[in-house]
């Protein structure tokens, strides 16, 4: 099915938004990005609405529409959703073709490994980001892929901002790994313990970023 003039640009809007081309709490001007991206107003109005519910937009009366800013406590809100969901998914992993899935997730740490070994940063966080939308939809829950893509946008919204002081290291890594390797096993329970673990240390290390570069 072709994809609608309002979906293409929302696309191109949440990517803007995820890699930092628009900043955060930047103001949107209809007009502005209506000749930028060689559209009419009116599927742009409709992409702009679709972000607005789905939290990327916030509408602020008489002003107009600006990205979000994500504070501490948001992030952390973002990071329990996040896990919530990943863990949901992961139970439908394991009871499906939890190999298939484990053996693409593996090479998918692969691919971090890979960056890793030549210092590329912007490889590794690539890498990262499809690890955990992979998991989500290799479970094959539209709507948690849905909800969890916003979800992602608004990691990526973080890491861009802390790009230059955000740390991912070997035990990162390891972490991936042994969620790949709990699914592949078709350990539950294991994967979903490790998620959770991975979740609170990547929190941990996302807001020691951000304390970093507010001193």
């Amino acid at each position: 099915m072709q994809e609608s003039t309002p979906s293409i640009i929302a696309r191109k809007l949440r990517y803007a938004i995820a890699h930092g081309e628009v900043a955060p709490g930047s103001q949107l001007g209809e007009a502005e990005l209506a000749r930028e991206l060689g559209v009419s107003r009116g599927p742009l109005r409709e992409a702009m609405q679709r972000l607005t519910q789905e939290g990327l937009l916030v509408s602020i009366r008489n002003r107009g529409l600006f990205v979000i800013e994500m504070t501490d406590a948001e992030i952390r809100d973002m990071y329990v959703l996040r896990t919530a969901i990943e863990s949901a998914a992961c139970k439908l992993l394991v009871r499906a073709d939890h190999v298939a899935a484990g053996k693409e997730l593996l090479t998918q740490v692969s691919e971090m490994e890979n960056a890793a070994a030549i210092g590329n940063r912007a490889a590794m966080s690539d890498a990262d980001m499809v690890f955990h939308e992979r998991l989500v939809a290799l479970s094959g829950s539209r709507r948690l892929a849905r909800i969890h893509s916003t979800l992602m946008t608004e990691t990526r919204m973080c890491l861009t901002v802390l790009q230059d002081s955000y740390r991912v290291d070997g035990e990162w890594i390891a972490e991936h790994r042994g969620i790949a390797e709990a699914v592949f096993n078709g350990d539950g329970p294991l994967a979903e313990s490790r998620l959770s673990d991975h979740a609170e240390a990547a929190l941990a290390r996302l807001t020691d970023s951000t304390a970093s570069i507010s001193v």
